[in-house]
């Protein structure tokens, strides 16, 4: 709220507050309406009569004060934008890797889930698998752990004698 109240006072300086407070008040709803929902189907609006250019206008300023509110609609478009020209600039990233080991699935994730000391594969059906996960978050983050260190260690060939593939 106070970010969103700064960056009102920063668009709007002292002397031009009645201004907008006219414009405010005088901006045809309808027109408003009808803009919005033009850009609801993602048209393109151009402002071609003076109330559509002052709706456009109030949209420009909320739009700006919103980009200073982190979490908001508008911040996460200047974020996008800015990822756009860094990747323009930078050029984009050659690869990346995401890993999400199948916890659900995995023998090693159900033995760490289960009670039982012994490891013995049991075949289980799905929906024992995962209330056997569900109930057991550490064992999640412990499963999680050891495959991601076993990733870094044997598949980029971090503090090991052998060179990683990456």
């Amino acid at each position: 709220m106070k970010d969103s109240t700064t960056s009102g006072f920063i668009l709007a300086k002292q002397k031009s507050f009645d201004n907008i407070a006219n414009c405010l008040l005088q901006i045809n709803s309808e027109v408003l309406a009808d803009i919005t929902e033009h850009m609801m189907k993602g048209e393109r609006v151009k402002g071609e009569s003076q109330n559509e250019k002052d709706c456009l206008q109030l949209i420009h300023n909320l739009d700006h004060v919103g980009g200073h509110v982190k979490g908001s609609i508008t911040s996460k478009k200047y974020m996008r934008n800015e990822i756009w020209s860094l990747i323009s600039f930078c050029r984009a990233p050659s690869w990346y890797i995401t890993l999400s080991p199948a916890d659900n699935k995995h023998p090693i994730s159900l033995y760490y889930a289960d009670t039982k000391e012994e490891f013995t594969p049991i075949i289980q059906s799905k929906s024992e698998k995962g209330s056997l996960i569900a109930d057991n978050p550490v064992a999640n983050a412990q499963f999680f752990h050891c495959m991601i260190q076993a990733f870094i260690k044997h598949v980029l060939g971090v503090d090991t004698d052998h060179t990683g593939w990456y």
